[in-house]
């Protein structure tokens, strides 16, 4: 084998091996190219997950309101019972002191 056979042997190896090597990427990007369907998809997905998490964020305001709400209605409720069983109070203790009064006088 004289030189010149050697680098044309040489040459067809390499562009060979070129012509492997890229049709081997060609092909890796055949089968993992993201498609269009896919990508709409992922938007779609993207633009539910997007509204879900509003609505949570939502639902969870109005749920503090509310509970801050009930509180306060809950605080208001209890101080009036606490109102109206002192004025019982007071008058059960101003009914007693009324039939202390009758009964001394009998």
């Amino acid at each position: 084998m004289n030189r010149t056979e050697f680098i044309i042997t040489t040459a067809v190896i390499l562009f060979v091996a070129f012509a492997l090597g890229w049709f081997a990427n060609w092909l890796v990007h055949r089968f993992t190219r993201v498609r269009q369907s896919d990508v709409a998809d992922l938007e779609r997905m993207s633009q539910e997950l997007h509204e879900a998490e509003e609505a949570r964020d939502q639902a969870i305001t109005y749920l503090q309101q509310r509970e801050a709400e009930l509180t306060n209605q809950l605080v208001q409720t209890e101080a009036e019972l606490r109102a109206a069983m002192d004025g019982l109070r007071d008058a059960r203790q101003e009914a007693e002191e009324l039939r202390a009064r009758l009964e001394g006088r009998a």
